[in-house]
């Protein structure tokens, strides 16, 4: 049995331009498809429609590149939305317009929450380690 997978479903444009499926994004990008609906609407993509489908050509997918660079720094869709670079859709993804201060900030909060995760991690592993030790006690662990 052949175990490949099915070709990206694409449309073309007049101009010869290669359009992709929200399910050919959602696979190579890996989320899902309510979030791509939920990206386009807060407004963040704009996916050509024809009937139901939706099709992404080349700057939807660049967006979408920044769209997720924002996410994997910790901004909020609020923020990102805010700070994705205006002007003409580009084929290529472009950095967020960062401002210096935004950068320090995010900086000091995303610090903040690895202190917090090192801290909840530290203590699971403590509670982990009396279980395994066959302590008489169930660890507890505060909330």
């Amino acid at each position: 049995m052949d175990q490949t997978k099915p070709a990206p479903a694409r449309r073309m444009l007049a101009g010869g331009e290669n359009l992709f499926t929200i399910g050919d994004m959602a696979r190579q990008y890996g989320v899902t498809l309510r979030a791509l609906r939920f990206y386009e609407d807060r407004g963040l993509i704009n996916p050509y429609r024809q009937g139901t489908a939706r099709f992404c050509d080349a700057a939807a997918r660049a967006r979408l590149e920044t769209i997720l660079k924002g996410k994997q720094l910790g901004f909020t869709l609020g923020q990102i939305a805010a700070l994705l670079p205006p002007g003409v859709e580009s084929d290529e993804a472009r950095p967020l317009n960062l401002g210096q201060q935004q950068v320090l900030t995010q900086i000091e909060r995303l610090e903040r929450k690895r202190d917090e995760l090192e801290a909840a991690l530290s203590e699971l592993r403590q509670a982990a380690a009396a279980m395994s030790g066959g302590a008489p006690a169930a660890a507890t662990v505060a909330a």
